[in-house]
C-alpha cells in the first residue's frame, strides 16, 4: 500500500482544514516546498497535493507553488483541486504532474472523465468526497444526493483505475477512518482505492491496509507528529515499525 503524505495549499501556504471547513485552517508551512522536501527526505514514494483554492473556487491560484515543488522534488505528484476542464488538465500535465485527480467536475460533468481517460489513461484519478455516503463537491461546500459507491462503479466502468475516497466527516480530526465505508468501496468498485480522511495512528494505517486499499493519504497526523512517515511506510509495506 502506498503512503501519500499530503500537502494542502491555500493562498500559497501549506495548511490543514478540519472537515473541509475553510474557516478552520492551520498553517503548517509558509512555503509548501519545505513540506515536499521534508517528505521526500523521509522516504516518501509519492506526494499528494490539493489546491484548496482551486477546489473551492475553480481558480488555479497556486500554480506557481506547485511548479516549484515539481522543479525541486523528484517524487511523482498526485494533484487534485480545481481540475474542471481539459485545459486545466493540459496545464497540469505540462507542468509534469504524474497523476491528476478530477473531483467536483467528475460529478457534474462525467463526460470530462471519459475524455480525460482517453487522452491521459492511468494519469487520471477521480476524487470521491463523501459525507454520510453521499458526494460533496466544490471544496466540500456543496452536498449532493449522489451515492459515492454508485459513482465509483460508474467511473471504474469508464476506465478510471484509481479512486481517491475521502470521508469528509473524518478529515483532519485524527479520530480514525471510516473502515466500513472504505471496505465497501474496495469490495464493490473495480479500481484501486486510495483512502483519505481520519488517520490518527499507525493502527489506523494498518486497518486501512487490511481493507485492501491501494494507498492512503495522510495529512494532519504527520503534521501533528502523531507518528513518523517512516513508520507509516513500513506498515504500508506489510511490516511492523
Amino acid at each position: 500500500m502506498i503512503i501519500y503524505p499530503a500537502i494542502d495549499i491555500r493562498g500559497g501556504h501549506a495548511v490543514r482544514l478540519i472537515e473541509g471547513d475553510y474557516n478552520r485552517e492551520t498553517v503548517f508551512d509558509s512555503d509548501p516546498l519545505d513540506a515536499a522536501l521534508r517528505w521526500q527526505a523521509a522516504g516518501a514514494q509519492w506526494i499528494h497535493i490539493v489546491d484548496l483554492d482551486g477546489a473551492r473556487d475553480g481558480i488555479r491560484a497556486n500554480t506557481a507553488a506547485i511548479k516549484r515543488i515539481r522543479e525541486h522534488v523528484s517524487l511523482p505528484i498526485q494533484l487534485g483541486g480545481g481540475l474542471r476542464t481539459m485545459a486545466d488538465l493540459a496545464e497540469v500535465a505540462n507542468i509534469g504532474v504524474e497523476r491528476m485527480v478530477i473531483g467536483s467536475a467528475a460529478v457534474s460533468n462525467p463526460e470530462l472523465v471519459r475524455q480525460a481517460v482517453e487522452i491521459y489513461g492511468d494519469r487520471i484519478a477521480v476524487g470521491l468526497d463523501a459525507r454520510d455516503g453521499l458526494l460533496a463537491t466544490h471544496g466540500w461546500q456543496s452536498q449532493t444526493e449522489v451515492s459515492a459507491i454508485e459513482a465509483g462503479i460508474r467511473f471504474a466502468e469508464m476506465g478510471v483505475l484509481q479512486i481517491v475516497f475521502t470521508d469528509i466527516g473524518r478529515d483532519g480530526k485524527l479520530e480514525g477512518p471510516n473502515i466500513e465505508a472504505l471496505t465497501q468501496m474496495h469490495n464493490e468498485v473495480e479500481a484501486d482505492i486510495i483512502a483519505s480522511g481520519g488517520v490518527g495512528s499507525l493502527q489506523d494505517v494498518e486497518h486501512i491496509r487490511n481493507t485492501g486499499a491501494a494507498g492512503v493519504i495522510i495529512g494532519a497526523a504527520l503534521y501533528h507528529q502523531k507518528f513518523s512517515l517512516q513508520d507509516a511506510l513500513v506498515i504500508g509495506k506489510g511490516g511492523k515499525p
